[in-house]
């Protein structure tokens, strides 16, 4: 689905990655992890356009769309979360989701109802503005915005950053939900190692630009990753 060649980006002269290779398949979570400041928001930006690579190439179902701008691959079925939420506080919550009819079609203009009973707490809150939600279901309201798209890859910026635990529960059986469907790949940047291990299918670890740990997570080293988590 996801294929991320050896790329290269740069802000200014400062390089943010380096050789940057790593998959995202149908049906399965694939963590990148590491410490704050070793690019793994820098790839995402990649991945979704927001940022240029300066070198490799990634490519989505089969096709290059490095130089696609970020609404194509958007309609192409990539979905991103942002680290930080960036939902509309001034609009409600209704409105919120309704901005994502920006990257669907005419005829996709409407919140599935599937989207309410995965976030139950968004039915009832339609009229409230998003500014005045909780952390958590601000959290909740920007992950069932990307998913009124009908993403076929869900891209998730650290999702329980900030989040208290009962929330960060609800999102773990939420992604794992998703993965099960089946029609879904999901790309998942984490620093909270739990959250990540209990989810993960595939695993990469990233330190100064680059992936230094990859592999099916049956296969993680424990130690090894959160040598490379620990400050």
């Amino acid at each position: 689905m996801l294929q991320v060649d050896n790329i290269d980006l740069y802000y200014g002269a400062s390089q943010a990655l380096r050789g940057v290779s790593l998959s995202a398949q149908l049906g399965a979570v694939t963590c990148i992890m590491g410490r704050n400041g070793v690019g793994k928001t820098s790839l995402l930006r990649a991945i979704v356009g927001q940022q240029p690579i300066r070198g490799g190439a990634i490519r989505w179902e089969e096709k290059d769309v490095s130089a696609l701008p970020p609404y194509e691959r958007a309609r192409r079925g990539i979905a991103y979360v942002p680290q930080g939420r960036e939902i509309f506080p001034l609009l409600t919550v209704e409105e919120n989701l309704r901005t994502a009819f920006a990257a669907t079609p005419r005829k996709e203009h409407y919140v599935p109802d599937d989207i309410y009973d995965l976030f139950p707490v968004l039915k009832d809150m339609l009229r409230r503005r998003g500014g005045d939600l909780s952390g958590g279901q601000q959290q909740q309201l920007a992950i069932a915005r990307a998913l009124v798209t009908r993403p076929r890859l869900l891209i998730l910026d650290e999702p329980t950053e900030g989040i208290q635990p009962s929330i960060i529960k609800d999102i773990e059986n939420i992604i794992g939900i998703l993965r099960d469907r089946g029609g879904m790949a999901i790309l998942l940047v984490e620093q909270y190692f739990e959250f990540a291990r209990d989810l993960a299918d595939e695993f990469a670890v990233m330190e100064r630009g680059e992936v230094v740990l990859a592999g099916p997570a049956r296969e993680m080293d424990e130690e090894d990753v959160r040598r490379y988590l620990t400050v």
